[in-house]
């Protein structure tokens, strides 16, 4: 595993120093001995432009070494090249970077060029949508909110915590419109995803204390 994963790093360059040692057995016994080095060359070239480095980011990320992350994310050098999916993974880990950095204008920008690509995972794309709603909600559109928290429910979200809260956004949505009925249904689905975060379980406190006193 290791030893793929330098593989990766260096590709490129061993992309080109083959294709120099092709060029060079080329010019001395002829093309067929150098086609080998030409289309190792070629492979490893197209590889680093159209997948990347993507496969390299997962240990620094469960390590929570976001340095290390943001240098691998750097050698990246022309992101529209990626084939779609890994394009679709390189926004949504630039935005969830801008988002730790509180940069949330550059956040909402990455998560939607990669909602707009379409994520190889479902739940992927229902967390996205579901960032893209709540950032909407803080800037007071909810209409916008309302929109892409509805995607992310239909796109599924991995798991209950986030799932909860995209419930209980939805239920702050109607009682701000004053559809009370769909608030307190919502409000039921929120609770039914039995939160256990201390921050999901006091969002649930504080609408449970006007939703009892709601008609319908």
């Amino acid at each position: 595993m290791k030893f793929y994963n330098v593989l990766i790093k260096y590709r490129f360059w061993l992309g080109l120093l083959s294709i120099a040692l092709a060029i060079t057995v080329n010019v001395f016994s002829g093309f067929w001995p150098s086609f080998i080095l030409y289309f190792i060359g070629v492979i490893a070239i197209a590889s680093h432009f159209f997948i990347g480095p993507m496969r390299l980011i997962q240990e620094p990320m469960e390590q929570g070494n976001i340095e290390e992350v943001e240098r691998i994310l750097k050698t990246i050098w022309y992101p529209g090249l990626l084939y779609k999916p890994v394009r679709s993974t390189y926004y949504t880990i630039k935005g969830n970077l801008a988002m730790m950095a509180q940069d949330f204008d550059t956040a909402e920008k990455h998560l939607k060029k990669s909602s707009e690509l379409g994520s190889p995972m479902p739940e992927a794309e229902g967390a996205n949508k579901l960032q893209l709603g709540m950032m909407a909600m803080q800037r007071g559109d909810l209409k916008q909110g309302e929109t892409y928290i509805r995607a992310a429910i239909r796109a599924g979200i991995s798991d209950k915590e986030s799932e909860a809260v995209a419930y209980l956004s939805m239920c702050q949505i109607f009682m701000n419109k004053r559809e009370f009925r769909a608030a307190k249904d919502f409000f039921r689905k929120a609770k039914a995803c039995k939160p256990k975060t201390k921050q999901v379980l006091d969002q649930v406190k504080e609408i449970e204390k006007y939703i009892s006193r709601m008609p319908g």
